[in-house]
């Protein structure tokens, strides 16, 4: 279909790859423990736009040239390593400044504006999901394909639907399991500075890792 071949194997790869778990799946953790569904569905979402940057990329060429470039590679895996720890500082800032009302004790939010860009940012930055997707996606493009770039931008646009499906259920799952004990302020404290602390050292992680 479209100069693509075994679609099966890569929706089931896909799958495989969407659930272990990594940056965005702590993300999308981190906003539907601590604000809720919505903001982990919107996190969900910010997090599937930046997946369409590097699926785009991909079918056009240019992420090509941070697996090539050493230099290209270094200055995007800085960039998005310093935003991780970014993400990391700001969610353990967030749990000190608590709000109280009608008796119940939460994490100052975020608006769905910042969750949604932040999620996007946490995908977009991380260089290893560009070459992610170069590695990945023309194993299933057939050899004579008419147009690469359709073929690629279909099997991207499928992997990104289960992905963000994947994602939501995610958000769901984490709101439901957390829902009564983020009323504790010791609970929500401390979930927010371990999920902040996780992100700091993801991006530590990346900044000191190479290209594998």
């Amino acid at each position: 279909m479209l100069g693509t071949h075994d679609l099966l194997l890569f929706v089931v790869s896909g799958l495989l790859l969407n659930i272990t778990p990594g940056p965005d799946t702590l993300y999308i953790v981190g906003r539907s423990s601590t604000q809720g569904l919505r903001a982990g569905a919107v996190a969900a979402l910010g997090i599937g736009a930046g997946t369409l940057v590097h699926i785009t990329a991909a079918a056009l060429g240019l992420s090509a040239v941070l697996a090539v470039s050493a230099t290209a590679f270094a200055v995007v895996k800085i960039a998005g390593a310093a935003y991780l720890v970014y993400v990391g500082i700001s969610l353990m800032r967030n749990s000190s400044s608590g709000r109280k009302a009608a008796g119940v004790v939460a994490p100052a939010p975020a608006g769905a504006s910042t969750v949604f860009f932040q999620g996007f940012l946490t995908n977009v930055l991380n260089p290893k999901v560009a070459l992610f997707f170069v590695a990945f996606l023309p194993q299933f493009v057939e050899a004579d394909a008419p147009n690469k770039a359709l073929a690629l931008l279909f099997l991207g646009s499928i992997f990104n639907l289960n992905g963000t499906l994947w994602n939501l259920l995610v958000a769901w799952s984490a709101a439901r399991l957390t829902r009564g004990a983020m009323h504790s302020l010791a609970f929500g404290t401390w979930f927010s500075r371990c999920v902040g602390g996780l992100f700091i050292c993801l991006g530590i992680r990346l900044a000191l890792s190479g290209r594998t």
